[in-house]
């Protein structure tokens, strides 16, 4: 789920219009805030390798798992960006919802 969430960032998709599963649709502002803030770093976002659960994090708040995935880009390889999300659980299994891309 994640990979694919990265995949559509990494296609110019930050409002996930394709969809994915398991994801919540992302609210606009947050895609226009996500596609800016790609464009002022200045790199081109890749699809995740696997080196990238090397270094992500996740933090247990309570109700649901905060995340961290660290973004890789053509230009830097694992890039200072990372995807801020939270992951729970529903009746229909996990639910992801994006809310930010961001150097932290």
């Amino acid at each position: 789920m994640l990979r694919a969430v990265v995949r559509r960032l990494a296609a110019g998709d930050f409002a996930l219009t394709q969809g994915v599963s398991g994801v919540i649709p992302v609210a606009p502002s947050v895609a226009e805030q996500m596609r800016e803030y790609v464009a002022d770093y200045g790199a081109t976002l890749v699809e995740l390798p696997d080196e990238t659960w090397q270094t992500s994090a996740a933090q247990w708040m309570g109700t649901h798992w905060e995340v961290l995935i660290d973004l890789w880009t053509a230009e830097e390889g694992r890039s200072d960006l990372v995807l801020q999300g939270d992951m729970s659980e529903s009746t229909n299994g996990l639910r992801f919802t994006v809310r930010a891309v961001y150097v932290p």
